[in-house]
């Protein structure tokens, strides 16, 4: 065994005594690194990690995703304690949609319904009516009477999806996830091309370009039950690469091959710059600290939390 394996393995011996001492619950999303994934209690997407911390008697909530999901957490817990291991793990999608612009927005459109992306500030989530899964939205658009206009923000991406598969006009805000707009097409059908029995699976944040050739769309849960389920044994995978660790731990037999990217990287993927900020030391410390921790105004998360009952009510 390696040094550093020993180091690693020493480290999450650490975080897991500290949890127990502390009656803390890890929750990590499925774009973690695979020895965070390792280490938490739940692994998931950011909405049914939220929901699972509601469901245990932990005095600390630290989630491992980035800080829209932290705060999600926060305001479906308020009375625990949830800590995010670094505080500086945004989120390009919610960082497109800046409060004040969209106060904005709605005020030229009084009377539209606003649907808001789960993905989003507390702030954005406060200013909707309702809030969207990417597995619900198409369910949430539907609920809405057919003489009433929709604003959807803030992915675009995700807007034109849903425009398509419920015909319904909205209009869209502009904001997008840059993990999911950096997939190139031609690298893609070159890799199709390779593997023409390969079966493409994106996420609708992907652009449209990707989306018309993907052989299944769906949320990240979607995904890793489509590739559970379905017959075929080689997936092209288009959404951040974190996902193949638990995918491949479902699917040991199949091969799976992260779609590729435009830029050429090490990986030659598409990863979350934002999620790989969180890493094993910065888990541990923010346990032993009880610190990053995510704050928000009780009215804050008041408002928040009714557009999510909202939703599951729906």
């Amino acid at each position: 065994m390696s040094v550093l394996t020993e180091n690693k393995l020493s480290l999450q011996e650490e975080i897991s005594i500290l949890k127990k001492t502390k009656n803390a619950v890890i929750l990590a999303h499925y774009y973690q690194e695979p020895e965070i994934q390792e280490i938490a209690d739940f692994v998931g997407d950011s909405l049914e990690l939220a929901k699972k911390a509601a469901t245990t008697n932990a005095d600390i909530i630290v989630f491992a995703g980035v800080h829209f999901m932290a705060e999600t957490a926060k305001i479906l817990n308020p009375s625990r304690k949830v800590l995010l291991p670094d505080l500086n793990a945004g989120c390009s999608l919610a960082e497109s949609c800046p409060p004040e612009a969209f106060q904005q927005l709605k005020d030229q459109y009084p009377n539209y319904v606003v649907v808001t992306y789960i993905n989003c500030s507390a702030e954005i989530k406060a200013m909707s009516d309702v809030v969207c899964t990417s597995s619900n939205a198409e369910r949430v658009i539907n609920s809405i009477p057919l003489d009433k206009p929709i604003i959807f923000a803030p992915d675009k991406n995700l807007g034109r999806y849903l425009i398509e598969k419920t015909g319904r006009k909205m209009l869209l805000w502009d904001g997008a996830c840059i993990v999911h707009e950096a997939f190139s097409i031609d690298k893609l059908l070159e890799l199709y091309a390779k593997y023409p029995s390969a079966k493409i699976i994106a996420h609708p944040e992907s652009e449209e370009h990707i989306l018309k050739i993907a052989n299944y769309i769906g949320s990240t849960s979607g995904m890793l039950n489509f590739v559970k389920s379905s017959k075929q044994d080689t997936f092209i995978v288009a959404t951040e690469a974190g996902i193949l660790y638990q995918m491949q731990m479902d699917v040991p037999d199949k091969t799976l091959i992260p779609a590729p990217a435009k830029e050429d990287n090490s990986c030659a993927c598409s990863e979350c710059a934002f999620m790989k900020m969180n890493t094993l030391q910065k888990l541990y410390n923010c346990l032993k600290d009880e610190s990053p921790e995510i704050v928000l105004a009780e009215s804050l998360m008041k408002a928040a939390h009714r557009p999510i009952k909202r939703m599951m009510e729906l």
